[in-house]
């Protein structure tokens, strides 16, 4: 039988959720992550009936639990039980027979020029509900309905927050390695929907994402690619305006977690400072100050910290100082360098690249310092971005071509255990990924 649900209005989008009561073998459903192993969760999704675009929404929520490494979804072909009626239990005997442990079934209705999506997750074992959503929304939004439905069942069977109702803006790259065009653009976690929010004219880098999702603060070069400034601009309306006019060449530029400021490095005369900026007011505050080259700087979640690198130590290392300065701490003590430290929405690892013996890799250890892990490596990886759950990475990897030289550069997602990596396709060679927060409903 149907729960029954609460309905509400969120974003233009009318929610409604239910939840099944959870009983003893419930966990048969779960998965706990900070175990040392565990295997993936086994689940059948349903293709959703009552309009043909029910099987599109099925296909992505698929895709999206399956490339998380978390889950193993049962293909199609296997289902004993075809045509089950969304409205009704499902025959638990034939989804248990087939290694299910949950089946997510649902449908698409027609709702005054709107579509009006219900899905319901099944515990198999139990033989109960575990989570029900109904949408009404758009027919066009029908992608970021299944984006919504995944992270739904994500939630249920982690306890985490999903991740794949976000977009990952990064730098599009086109044209021979000695003259490439570089472009800012931005599309779903997945791979769709991308478009460009700069024209190529002049090369654009470091996109970072603010905590609204409204901006997105990047680097560009003048024309004739003069000195590089800072940039804000709408990620909507496409409007842009100049951060500032610094007194040299400013890089890496970030949003701190309440969107008020941005930090950054700032060059001149062979010297690098971290500064925070004002976004609205343009006060300029200058927080290192060392003959050494400080730079990526990265707020911590709480906004109270910097993460930064340095070599003032002889190799580049990693630092941590308080937002306004000072309290200057290393944390860094591996071989090699250590480079683009980015810190965890949740508060507990900082991700980073590090150079040593000459590869690349890809890694997280905790505030402290303690518990480094390298979670990929190869030719050329770097540029790591958290997901706004704080449990998977995306970053750059270049390959290197046939006479050893560098080749075609591709985004990547890892877990944070480093067990599951795929590849995210984007219609060119991309670079430098920057991964937004979740998406208001």
């Amino acid at each position: 039988m149907m729960l029954p649900r609460r309905q509400t209005i969120l974003g233009g989008v009318a929610l409604a959720t239910g939840a099944g009561a959870a009983g003893p073998a419930a966990a048969q459903l779960t998965i706990d992550m900070t175990k040392p192993s565990f295997e993936p969760v086994p689940i059948a999704i349903v293709d959703f009936k009552g309009d043909k675009v029910g099987a599109d929404i099925a296909g992505v929520v698929r895709n999206d639990l399956q490339n998380s490494g978390l889950f193993r979804s049962i293909s199609p072909s296997a289902f004993i039980q075809r045509d089950p009626d969304p409205s009704a239990p499902p025959r638990f005997p034939d989804w248990r027979s087939i290694g299910a442990a949950g089946v997510v079934i649902g449908q698409v209705t027609q709702a005054g020029g709107n579509i009006k999506v219900d899905f319901r997750l099944w515990d198999v074992v139990v033989g109960q509900q575990a989570t029900g959503l109904s949408f009404t929304s758009q027919p066009n939004n029908w992608r970021r309905l299944a984006h919504i439905i995944a992270d739904a069942i994500y939630k249920r069977v982690t306890g985490e927050e999903g991740y794949f109702d976000t977009r990952v803006a990064y730098v599009s790259e086109t044209g021979p390695l000695n003259n490439r065009v570089k472009r800012i653009a931005i599309m779903d976690q997945d791979g769709f929907n991308n478009r460009y929010i700069t024209d190529g004219k002049t090369i654009a880098l470091t996109p970072r994402f603010s905590p609204t999702l409204q901006e997105i603060v990047y680097m560009a070069y003048g024309e004739n690619n003069t000195q590089p400034r800072v940039y804000l601009q709408n990620v909507d309306s496409g409007r842009r305006e100049l951060l500032g006019n610094f007194p040299g060449m400013s890089f890496a530029p970030r949003f701190s977690p309440d969107g008020t400021k941005v930090v950054m490095s700032i060059s001149a005369d062979g010297n690098s400072d971290i500064y925070s900026m004002d976004v609205r007011g343009r006060a300029l505050q200058r927080l290192t100050n060392s003959p050494a080259i400080d730079t990526s700087p990265c707020y911590s979640n709480d906004g109270t910290q910097i993460v930064f690198n340095s070599d003032r130590g002889g190799t580049q290392q990693l630092y941590i100082m308080s937002a306004g300065g000072g309290g200057d701490r290393r944390i860094s003590f591996g071989e090699g360098r250590y480079a683009t430290p980015v810190w965890s929405p949740r508060g507990d690892f900082i991700a980073f690249t590090k150079i040593s013996a000459g590869s690349f890799g890809i890694g997280v250890m905790r505030i402290d310092g303690s518990g480094e892990r390298m979670l990929a490596s190869g030719f050329l990886v770097e540029g790591p971005t958290w997901a706004p759950n704080g449990r998977v990475l995306m970053f750059f990897r270049q390959q290197p071509n046939s006479g050893g030289r560098a080749g075609s550069v591709t985004l990547h997602q890892i877990d944070i255990t480093g067990r599951f990596e795929r590849q995210v396709p984007t219609p060119t060679d991309a670079s430098d990924p920057a991964w937004s927060p979740l998406i208001p409903q």
